[in-house]
């Protein structure tokens, strides 16, 4: 089958579609597609669009089946074989993802979008050094564009390339519209300092009607940097505020929802559990779990490990959400229940294989094949259990930072994606107690499983804390852990730059510049036993 993709030769409904889904209408567009198709199910240009939808709202299980069944009807639509690679992309499946655009870029090797996603793919594979070839291929090559600079300072970030990287956050700027990211990406820096002639051109593009929410939201966290580095911490914390109100109409938390995980995750994973199913799980002794909130020091964590000549940084891998994601489905168990309750439908077989997944899995990230690996993504505190069920011998670090400073970090970051409980104080504070009591289950459950750390403790006595951090993770003590900050490796977190300078300490107790505004955050700390000195 052959099928013309041009957008002249769509049928009306399908133009309709188009258009709803530019201009973000989601809701719209999967309601029109889905329609059209029940009339004509074998329209590959329909399935390719409601993929793309799928694409946009994370439905990422249907989007891939639209795909891939639109690429079994059409081997030649390359459109629907991007779009394929985007998913793949987006799920943090960077081989397959190459699989897909080499393909492609057979036909046409010199498809600027497609070189882009390609570029940007290698960083995601941690292969900073290619996508910044790329990227500088693409730049000489093509007519350069805001997003380009963006991604091309983002990989030289990755790689401790400063100066370069805010030479092309600085070209990003100049081409006005999506301006706002590129502001951002320099505040978070950390390091850079803007200057009054860029707090002025801030000040006017969020004074611009015509300025779109994504400048807008960035422009607001960017200009809030700005006032807190030259002290102006009542402008500064109006524009985190105004930043925080504007991001959590648009990044949703349900804070009573997670209360609610929290528990039925504390009431399933018991004592008596993991007593039945202590012989469980996959003999692996490869993965080294970094959890905790974000800002609370897990990069650091992370750097000092990966600095031991047997131990690899990966990145915040998605595996482990996305295996309990699974583990409901039918293809893992013969049951409708929801996750965990799911689990005790299991068998050893199943379970044990889950944790081989989990290995395979992730072994794209593993580019230097060293002995151990780091998995930093902070939010799989609330699936430990589960960690430790598929992968009974994994270690799991937990690193805590003063409640006040690190929620209040975490109030001034703009996330990539998710993190919507950052977006208000009383959801940080909600979250973080929430973290508090789950991780008190989980050393009760598992104990002497779990190896805490204090981010203040960590600062004041940083020998003593790495001998102990590498004595749990069964690692000789190597004077590299001490000299972090030489470590090469690239480092994509907004804590990249701190991580390359020794130990300091001015970010103790930095809230209380701010504590006149965190009365209610400090309160709902102190009402509940939780120090915050």
């Amino acid at each position: 089958m052959k099928a013309n993709y041009s957008k002249d030769n769509l049928p009306p409904q399908l133009v309709q579609a188009a258009t709803f889904l530019s201009e973000e209408n989601f809701s719209k567009a999967e309601k029109l597609l889905r329609s059209y198709l029940e009339l004509n199910p074998l329209d590959v240009n329909a399935m390719k669009l409601l993929g793309d939808v799928g694409l946009e709202v994370r439905a990422y299980r249907e989007a891939g089946y639209l795909f891939t069944r639109a690429l079994d009807l059409a081997p030649d639509f390359h459109n629907a074989r991007f779009s394929y690679a985007h998913l793949l992309y987006r799920r943090q499946l960077p081989d397959e993802a190459e699989e897909q655009l080499n393909i492609i870029l057979n036909i046409d090797p010199n498809n600027q979008s497609w070189l882009a996603l390609k570029a940007v793919n290698y960083a995601l594979g941690n292969k900073h050094d290619k996508a910044v070839e790329l990227f500088e291929y693409i730049i000489n090559k093509f007519p350069a564009n805001n997003q380009i600079y963006l991604s091309y300072g983002h990989a030289l970030r990755a790689l401790g390339r400063i100066n370069e990287c805010i030479k092309a956050y600085k070209k990003a700027i100049g081409f006005k519209k999506g301006a706002g990211e590129a502001y951002w990406s320099l505040a978070n820096l950390k390091t850079y300092k803007f200057s009054n002639e860029d707090l002025n051109e801030i000040q006017t593009l969020l004074n611009d009607k015509n300025c779109n929410f994504d400048d807008y939201s960035h422009l607001l966290f960017a200009f809030g940097k700005a006032n807190e580095d030259k002290n102006e911490y009542q402008t500064a914390f109006a524009a985190y505020t105004k930043g925080n109100q504007v991001k959590s109409k648009r990044v949703p938390w349900n804070s009573k929802g997670f209360n609610r995980q929290c528990n039925e995750l504390k009431n399933f994973f018991t004592k008596e559990f993991f007593s039945n199913n202590k012989h469980a799980g996959y003999d692996c002794h490869d993965p080294i779990f970094v959890v905790g909130l974000p800002r609370s020091g897990s990069t650091l964590v992370e750097q000092i490990l990966s600095s031991h000549s047997k131990v690899e940084a990966t990145t915040e891998l998605q595996n482990i959400v996305a295996l309990s994601r699974k583990i409901a489905n039918t293809d893992i168990v013969n049951s409708k229940s929801e996750y965990p309750s799911a689990i005790k439908f299991m068998s050893s077989d199943k379970i044990q294989n889950m944790g081989k997944l989990y290995i395979e899995n992730t072994m794209t990230q593993r580019v230097l094949s060293k002995e151990f690996f780091i998995d930093k993504m902070p939010n799989n505190f609330v699936h430990i259990g589960l960690i430790k069920l598929i992968l009974p011998n994994a270690k799991i670090i937990d690193i805590r930072r003063n409640p006040m400073d690190c929620c209040f970090s975490c109030y001034k970051q703009l996330f990539g994606t998710g993190q919507g409980f950052t977006y208000s104080l009383r959801r940080i504070g909600n979250y973080y107690l929430d973290y508090l009591d789950i991780m008190d289950h989980w050393n009760k459950v598992l104990p002497g499983e779990i190896h805490s750390i204090k981010y203040e403790d960590l600062i004041e006595n940083t020998e003593y804390e790495i001998r102990e951090l590498l004595s749990f993770c069964n690692l000789d003590f190597e004077k590299s852990c001490l000299d972090f900050y030489k470590n090469k490796r690239s480092v994509r977190t907004p804590s990249s730059e701190q991580v390359r300078q020794p130990i300091y300490k001015s970010s103790y107790l930095h809230w209380k510049n701010f504590e006149q505004y965190l009365i209610e955050l400090k309160n709902m700390f102190v009402n509940n036993g939780v120090s915050v000195d």
